[in-house]
């Protein structure tokens, strides 16, 4: 059946559901209830009937449950390594390194705290809420020290975090997006995510600007202002600004008497990262005919593995290995484990809604052929040429108004791969551009609550941040834009 205009209604009523509410979870449901009730004749007890069933059936894909029980798992793992005092080891070593470094003239001091705390945002790219929290709340104290406005460190910790996880997608990132993607009938999804990260441009250069500011010493507009004030008077925040700081955004308590270990952080990271590529050769291995090599073999079967068996076997792992570690070291036992388990489940949670409600409205849209529709109403005046630029500044609008990346590549990506088809545009160029345009609009918005936590943990002003942050978005979002037209008009 074909639902013409009607098709599109349920996603638009979701962008204005969560620009009026910033509930993303309450306009993505609805959404669903929305399309449902369409489908089924506007009748309200059938559509909210098929709307329960329609998120049940998330479940019978094998890839999506996987995906949901990663995403609950890597809460687990992340809040072992918070109580075995792994992070904290971590960042004693980095401050023996800077205590070597007060020897020396402050103003390189300055530059190497910078790209050390830039360095650890990038390295805990398993989940951006702990990445701000870390960089804000470890590094605020030497940053303070050494004069370097609040306002600066807030800006690294939340440049640093979700770029990182978008361009090393072995984490719930990778794996909610494989989720997305499947749902929209790509094959092969690890291999489109992994192929477009080249094209995802705004995360390079979000990540690349930080590093240009930092060692070229030259800052622009508001965030000129906030080091002049920091390095004259010493005041690290404007005198009526009011530091965002709240008891809640804190990390996991550590162990009480134990000693701090940067191995016990390092290698359950490893152990993961390492495991996911050995994982996709093996879930891969079998559907590869003979090849020359058995490098060209593993290279094949990385391509046609199984990317959610992948990062669910590889965070199994590494909690195995963690459990093991602290058990040998007495920080943890087995009734300890389980508690942690259970506390790290719950903390994630959210997340793992959040994805149910995605996977559904994907679903949905599908069903609808949402996509089909957008694309074949645009196919007139829309050339494949323009399409990613278009794509890239449409899903920046609804993460700016959102305020949530993740909401909008569950929306957009339902809509800019069938595009991405029917214009005969390069759908990794496509999805490269949905994904990018969701972590500017992010990055940008007042209501991220990446930019918050950011703000939280680096006890500086929200607004403060979100001001002095907005020229090097600008920046990297127009740079972002000129390369989509450029790669869409000559390739």
């Amino acid at each position: 059946m074909e639902y013409g205009f009607l098709s599109v209604l349920p996603p638009i009523v979701a962008i204005i559901l969560a620009l009026r509410t910033k509930q993303v979870y309450i306009a993505l449901l609805f959404g669903i209830w929305f399309s449902w009730l369409i489908i089924n004749n506007w009748n309200p007890l059938e559509g909210t009937i098929a709307m329960i069933e329609g998120m049940v059936n998330v479940f019978k894909s094998e890839g999506n449950t996987r995906t949901i029980m990663f995403s609950a798992l890597v809460g687990a793992l992340l809040i072992f390594i918070q109580y075995s005092r792994g992070v904290e080891g971590f960042i004693n070593i980095l401050n023996k390194k800077l205590v070597k470094l007060e020897e020396k003239k402050s103003g390189y001091s300055r530059v190497m705290v910078q790209i050390l705390a830039t360095v650890t945002g990038i390295l805990l790219f398993v989940e951006t809420s702990i990445s701000s929290l870390t960089v804000g709340t470890l590094y605020r104290p030497i940053f303070d020290k050494l004069k370097i406005p609040r306002e600066k460190l807030a800006y690294i910790a939340d440049s640093s975090s979700a770029p990182s996880s978008i361009l090393i997608p072995f984490n719930a990132w990778g794996a909610f997006i494989m989720g997305l993607l499947l749902t929209q009938g790509i094959k092969n999804p690890i291999g489109v995510l992994l192929s477009s990260i080249k094209y995802n441009f705004y995360p390079i250069l979000a990540i690349g600007i930080v590093f240009i500011v930092i060692f070229s010493k030259k800052d622009i507009g508001p965030m000129k202002k906030a080091e002049k004030r920091t390095l004259e008077t010493g005041e690290l925040m404007n005198p009526n600004s009011k530091p965002m700081i709240s008891d809640e955004v804190t990390s996991f308590p550590p162990k009480e008497g134990i000693k701090a270990k940067a191995y016990n952080m390092i290698v359950p990271l490893l152990v993961m990262v390492f495991m996911m590529p050995i994982n996709l050769i093996y879930t891969g291995w079998g559907s590869i005919e003979k090849s020359t090599s058995f490098f060209d073999h593993a290279m094949q079967a990385i391509g046609k593995g199984s990317g959610s068996s992948s990062v669910l076997y590889a965070v199994i792992t590494a909690l195995l290995v963690a459990m093991i570690m602290y058990f040998i070291q007495g920080i943890m036992k087995p009734k300890e484990a389980v508690n942690l388990t259970l506390k790290g489940i719950s903390e994630l949670m959210p997340l793992a809604l959040l994805m149910l409600l995605a996977f559904a409205i994907g679903n949905v849209c599908k069903e609808l052929e949402t996509g089909i529709y957008v694309a074949n109403v645009t196919k007139d005046w829309l050339s494949p040429e323009l399409l990613p630029a278009v794509v890239f500044i449409i899903s920046s609008f609804i993460a700016f108004s959102t305020g949530t990346s993740w909401g909008t590549f569950a929306i957009m990506l339902a809509i800019s791969i069938p595009m991405a088809n029917i214009h005969t545009a390069n759908v990794t160029l496509i999805v490269a551009a949905t994904l990018g345009g969701g972590i500017f609009g992010d990055h940008c918005s007042p209501i991220s609550d990446t930019s918050i936590i950011s703000s939280m943990a680096s006890a500086s002003d929200h607004i403060d941040h979100v001001k002095t942050q907005l020229p090097y978005a600008l920046i990297g979002g127009g740079i972002t834009v000129v390369m989509y037209l450029l790669f869409g008009f000559f390739g």
